[in-house]
């Protein structure tokens, strides 16, 4: 099978970084009030469970010293 000697011509791709239409795109939907409450719940209940897991951490995350070390109250007959 010849392969042919005649080069491709792909200048346009050259040339589309230059274009310019004149069509312009249609203008996006505009969302309804059920889609941007929905989106605020989500965003709420994200940051909600972000700062509770933070409050229920920090009592883990302190650096309260614990009292002296200091045996078991069963081991205190032995």
């Amino acid at each position: 099978m010849s392969r042919r000697g005649e080069s491709v011509p792909f200048a346009f791709i050259a040339e589309a970084d230059r274009f310019r239409s004149n069509v312009t795109p249609p203008p996006p939907a505009r969302r309804s009030f059920r889609e941007v409450a929905g989106s605020a719940l989500v965003g709420l209940t994200v940051v909600a469970g972000l700062v509770g897991s933070v409050l229920l951490g920090l009592p883990a995350l302190s650096d309260h010293e614990t009292p002296s070390h200091q045996p078991p109250a069963a081991a205190e007959g032995r």
